[in-house]
């Protein structure tokens, strides 16, 4: 049976210790106090479906042929810092960006090991992709969106058609209200009839009728804000200036416009949907976005596969897609968009303030399976594995040019330093100056802290 890939009881929440294996709270404090601050910005590549360690960023050579695989690491431009065969354009940029080897969790279900990460604490549970607590997007865009002065959405969600809801990668603002959920723009920018369809009236809606319209809502809005727990009216107050403020802005407009980039420029990152997501992404950011999530999921979308032995995510079962296959089809398009992001980062000095982060909810079982796929053909491929696989971190104003942690000979657990979703996300928050204790409150008033627990990755401060 075909997996279809992304679509123990909630631990009692206690304030934790930063210190263990990182810096203390009153360290982290004391880091974040140096005035002034400038504006802070992350770009969150997600890869729905978990992306396998031992064909990306953790290869094995010397591992038994049914743990290894076939394909084979490279160098990089930094000596004993080896990646995937695949990955040419990034190998020559690896002191932009650093890789964590170490990464650990324990939800192997594409739903909760999306909650695990995207919410940085165990989710209630283990399946399921909606949140019971606020995604850290949410949380960054509700303490950053006061930096925020342009008309921009402060937080942003590019993905395929369908699937950039905030439920489906468990990016939900739960008591947070939904006006914290990411403004959401699917479709493929790299074709030429590309729209953000909020950006543009309907036919027939003039502008005079729009603000017509508008005027009425607010002259019958006398609801009193202050009875309403759900926090819904704030939602559509906040919807509505946001409407107008994306139907009338020429700035907004071009920020997503990724075809007033040089033409070099959008043939670097790649003229298919994953490069020019990033681009897109690259350009909100300048434009004042806080945050900006870009999903790289199907490849299909704008390039045809050469066979029919890949899949629409990273979820490399054998009985989805042959793995060996699938990589050397998606493996180019990713390393391309990914290498032009950083670089262009970098290039435009964007580095110290801006920190893009790559991964999935999980890597995938170090042992290949065989199993039957499409046609009956037998397949290569691997499961659902969490207790170790890699991310990459770039920008940030960290230090780059490094790995840190360590798995085993197999790729199977981590043998040093490991590395759990609170710890990445306390680093994203110092990066953003958000302090992780800050307290926000659920439906019933209680007081929750942002994260109840985590330790700065020491390594890149």
């Amino acid at each position: 049976m075909r997996c279809c890939g992304p679509i123990d009881r909630r631990s009692f929440l206690e304030i934790g210790s930063l210190g263990f294996a990182g810096l203390t709270l009153s360290d982290m404090i004391q880091l974040q106090a140096v005035e002034p601050k400038p504006r802070k910005s992350l770009i969150f590549i997600w890869l729905p479906g978990g992306v396998s360690q031992l064909e990306t960023y953790d290869l094995k050579p010397q591992a038994p042929d049914e743990y290894r695989g076939l394909l084979k690491p490279i160098n990089t431009n930094i000596n004993g810092i080896q990646i995937s065969e695949l990955f040419p354009k990034q190998s020559k940029i690896a002191d932009k960006f650093t890789i964590i080897r170490s990464m650990s969790h324990s939800f192997t279900d594409h739903g909760g090991g999306s909650k695990r990460v995207m919410m940085a604490r165990r989710p209630a549970t283990p399946t399921g992709t909606i949140n019971d607590h606020p995604s850290t997007c949410s949380m960054i865009n509700r303490f950053t969106e006061k930096n925020n002065t342009s008309s921009i959405p402060n937080s942003i969600i590019l993905g395929d058609s369908g699937a950039t809801k905030p439920d489906s990668i468990a990016l939900g603002a739960a008591y947070l209200g939904p006006q914290y959920t990411p403004f959401e723009v699917d479709g493929d920018p790299s074709k030429h009839n590309f729209k953000v369809n909020s950006l543009s009236l309907s036919m027939g809606l003039t502008s005079e009728r729009l603000d017509n319209r508008m005027n009425l809502l607010k002259s019958i809005d006398k609801v009193d804000r202050s009875i309403d727990l759900t926090k819904s009216m704030s939602t559509m107050d906040k919807f509505h200036d946001q409407a107008q403020n994306l139907l009338f802005s020429s700035s907004v407009k071009a920020a997503f416009d990724v075809s007033l980039e040089k033409e070099n420029i959008r043939l670097k990152y790649g003229q298919h949907a994953w490069g020019q997501r990033a681009l897109m992404a690259r350009r909100l950011i300048e434009a004042g976005c806080g945050s900006v999530i870009v999903t790289m999921s199907n490849p299909s979308v704008s390039i045809k596969p050469p066979t029919d032995n890949t899949y629409y995510n990273w979820d490399c079962h054998a009985v989805n897609t042959h793995l060996f296959d699938d990589m050397k089809f998606r493996a180019p398009l990713y390393d391309e968009a990914i290498a032009a992001l950083i670089e262009d980062v970098y290039d435009r000095g964007l580095d110290k303030d801006v920190m893009i982060v790559v991964m999935g909810e999980f890597g995938h079982t170090p042992k290949l399976e065989y199993k039957s796929g499409k046609g009956g053909k037998i397949w290569p491929g691997r499961d659902h594995w969490s207790k170790a696989y890699s991310i990459l971190v770039s920008g940030g104003g960290f230090k780059m040019g490094q790995v840190i942690g360590k798995s085993d000979d197999k790729g199977a657990f981590v043998e040093d330093r490991m590395i759990l979703p609170e710890d990445l996300w306390t680093t994203i928050f110092y990066h953003m100056n958000i302090n992780p204790k800050s307290i926000i409150h659920d439906f019933t008033g209680r007081p929750i802290p942002l994260l109840p627990e985590g330790n700065l990755i020491k390594e890149l401060i």
